[in-house]
């Protein structure tokens, strides 16, 4: 074995976990109960947040998203689940839109290129405009194929995913640290949070795509040194001939104001969950001991979509 296919294929547990159609064995972490110490509005009182399942979804409110979901809903705003196509009127009643890992039918189990977009021209055109007259959306698209699939929504906001996994090459490993100490978290409204007790000095993330802000935006977190950009053409499967390229410099996380509305683009999905697997129980997203500011992270995302912070 050669010693890049060693490399590729000593991926820890946590980083591979992230995703196959099938057989990994995920569970949600039903007993990662993230508290929050100072609700941002009562029970079931803050802005609607849609989540996102009509576009074949890996994440949603009673699956992979359940923790993500109920954190937000500790902290006082409604989450309720997305099933019909987006049409602007849909749209309208929701202050924020979340978009984490969609997939078009053909590819719900088909990992593979090409890549089949998830949503059509008129979804694309409406989640736009709904945008730019103030709608806040978070959108999430992990590593290949999710990045393919939601390639035409992100670029008609000027973001260019990039269809691959990003992996430490250094370290063989898809868990990455973005850090204000080295420069790879940004400063910004999200990090900085409403007090010190909501900054943020680190955030993790467990493999996922690259991508790059085309027409301007704030950097949240961004790939360092000896980062790797893998382009299989199949879902996990490498070789010595897979293409790659270099990451450092490209983001996991951005912040962009777009007209009058907010936009929060990760390259990462899992980071916003609380997973399990296996008998040993290994735990992957806001439960890994080492992430512990990734639950507050999400919670300063979604505050600054609601224009709590910076406003």
């Amino acid at each position: 074995m050669s010693h890049s296919m060693f490399a590729l294929r000593a991926l820890t547990t946590a980083a591979v976990l992230c995703a196959a159609p099938s057989a990994y064995g995920q569970q949600v972490d039903t007993l990662f109960r993230p508290v929050v110490a100072a609700p941002s509005f009562a029970p079931g009182a803050g802005p609607l947040v849609l989540l996102d399942e009509a576009h074949a979804n890996y994440h949603t409110v009673d699956g992979r998203y359940r923790v993500f979901a109920g954190l937000l809903r500790n902290d006082g705003y409604r989450v309720e689940p997305n099933r019909a196509p987006f049409t602007r009127a849909a749209l309208d009643s929701a202050r924020i839109l979340v978009i984490a890992n969609a997939l078009s039918e053909a590819q719900r189990n088909r990992w593979t290129l090409p890549a089949v977009p998830a949503f059509t021209a008129s979804e694309v055109a409406a989640v736009r405009d709904w945008v730019r007259s103030g709608g806040s959306l978070l959108l999430i698209a992990d590593h290949m194929p999710f990045p393919g699939a939601a390639r035409e929504l992100a670029m008609a906001f000027g973001i260019a995913f990039a269809d691959g996994f990003v992996v430490d090459s250094a370290q063989q490993t898809g868990v990455l640290r973005f850090a204000l100490g080295d420069g790879t978290l940004s400063r910004h409204p999200i990090t900085d949070g409403r007090n010190d007790r909501e900054r943020i000095d680190s955030v993790w993330t467990f493999t996922g795509q690259a991508f790059r802000l085309l027409d301007g935006g704030d950097p949240l977190l961004i790939l360092g040194p000896h980062t790797t950009l893998l382009l299989p053409r199949q879902a996990w499967v490498f070789s010595d001939s897979t293409p790659r390229m270099a990451a450092q410099g490209m983001l996991q996380g951005a912040a962009l104001r777009v007209g009058r509305g907010r936009i929060a683009v990760f390259g990462e999905a899992a980071m916003f969950s609380a997973q399990v697997q296996g008998a040993q129980r290994v735990p992957m997203g806001m439960n890994v001991p080492v992430a512990h500011q990734n639950a507050q992270f999400l919670l300063n995302v979604v505050h600054w979509l609601s224009g709590m912070l910076d406003p």
